[in-house]
């Protein structure tokens, strides 16, 4: 072979690898949205229940809102590898294998996902992925995986770059696009490191049912200041963002208020919202929050700017921003307390300007902004008048300000 069809070769190998680089930066320009399967059922999945889900996610209507991913999570694989060493699913509870399953939900209009890990060893103790990544990429492929959520568990002392790099150049070789889901619970710092590795990255340890968790048990808030947000966010944006673990919502241990808080403080800080809960058995009351096509834009905003949280007033009301297109914001008054507070917020002379980016607003009566509840899906007056609300234990108000 002469040098001059050596370095075509190298060049048409260079552009093909270039181009399908590409398709995996295009993947998540916006926070990815489906649901997974670990917060309500932890190991206890099987096909006949994940057929159902995918069956309740159509006729929900969530893949209209913008959820595509059905993602199983710990325990769908068999105890050991076959004798070529390649993951098999657990024969008891899919019996017919995860290509099925995939084909399934691929049916239904939806993407796929699995769950693996960086060590020898799942958080549950059935096979991971370490020294098997490229073989465990390629059979992802033959399944028809679309996404990933990789664990940290039984890592020992590994490095994380490298342990979830090694892991992204074999999924790019198996010649499929996969979103990467970091699971590393942002012991390593992965914001300093992942936005060319994986398209999210979690930022805390596992999110738990509950609103206050403690010093051990993650609850809503302590995600929400377990990490320095304002650190966060500089490296957030499309195709890399900051994960702050799945949603609770519609599993039993949040109140109404506290789950459109959830949902709101998710959407505001561009997380990806996966869902948790049992499809099959949902309340009116929780549809209408995760269906909330007002709150889902804030979250799927093509500036892709996360937000931050802006101050306190009035001892526990925190305010919450997010920078929108075409010079709107998102606003999020949380009341952060056991007690009612009546909420009184003047916006005529304040300036809101971005830490981070370059975006600002000053309100005056020169520029009046209309106030869109994104509750109740209606217009509640402009920032010439002083907004009034009365806020519960742990409710908030959110708003998009629009001209």
């Amino acid at each position: 072979m002469n040098i001059r069809r050596i370095l075509t070769l190298s060049l048409l190998l260079c552009c093909c690898v270039v181009s399908f680089a590409q398709k995996f930066a295009n993947l998540a320009l916006t926070p990815q949205m489906g649901w997974n399967s670990w917060n309500k059922f932890g190991c206890d999945i099987n096909e006949e229940k994940i057929k159902g889900i995918a069956d309740a996610f159509v006729k929900l209507g969530l893949k209209e809102m913008g959820y595509q991913y059905i993602i199983l999570d710990d325990g769908w694989m068999g105890m050991h590898r076959d004798d070529q060493g390649n993951f098999v699913a657990n024969p008891d509870k899919f019996p017919h294998g995860m290509k099925a399953l995939a084909d399934y939900i691929h049916s239904k209009g939806l993407k796929f996902g699995l769950y693996s890990c960086v060590g020898d060893s799942t958080c549950a103790g059935y096979p991971g992925s370490r020294g098997h990544e490229y073989q465990d990429a390629l059979k992802f492929a033959e399944w028809g995986v679309d996404y990933l959520k990789f664990d940290w568990c039984y890592a020992n002392m590994m490095n994380a770059y490298e342990a979830y790099k090694t892991m992204r150049d074999a999924l790019h070789a198996a010649n499929r696009p996969v979103l990467f889901s970091l699971c590393e619970w942002g012991d390593n710092q992965p914001w300093k490191w992942a936005k060319n590795v994986g398209h999210s990255w979690r930022t805390t340890g596992d999110i738990n049912n509950c609103f206050n968790g403690s010093k051990d048990r993650y609850g809503v808030l302590e995600v929400l200041t377990n990490r320095d947000q304002a650190m966060l966010r500089k490296v957030a944006g499309p195709g890399h963002w900051n994960d702050m673990d799945m949603l609770e919502i519609g599993n039993g241990g949040l109140t109404h208020f506290e789950e459109e808080t959830h949902f709101a403080l998710w959407a505001i800080l561009a997380s990806p919202l996966i869902l948790g809960n049992d499809l099959r058995n949902i309340s009116p009351s929780t549809l209408d929050i995760i269906k909330n096509t007002d709150v889902i834009a804030v979250n799927q905003d093509k500036l892709g700017i996360q937000g931050f949280r802006y101050k306190i007033v009035q001892g526990s009301v925190e305010i919450w921003i997010r920078p929108l297109v075409n010079d709107e914001w998102a606003v999020c008054f949380f009341n952060n307390s056991d007690q009612t507070v009546d909420l009184k917020y003047n916006w005529l002379g304040e300036t809101i300007k971005d830490p981070d980016f370059n975006y600002a607003v000053t309100f005056t009566k020169n520029k009046i902004y209309k106030l869109r509840d994104l509750y109740t899906h209606k217009t509640i007056g402009t920032i010439s008048r002083i907004l009034s609300f009365k806020l519960a234990k742990n409710q908030s108000l959110m708003l998009k300000l629009y001209n």
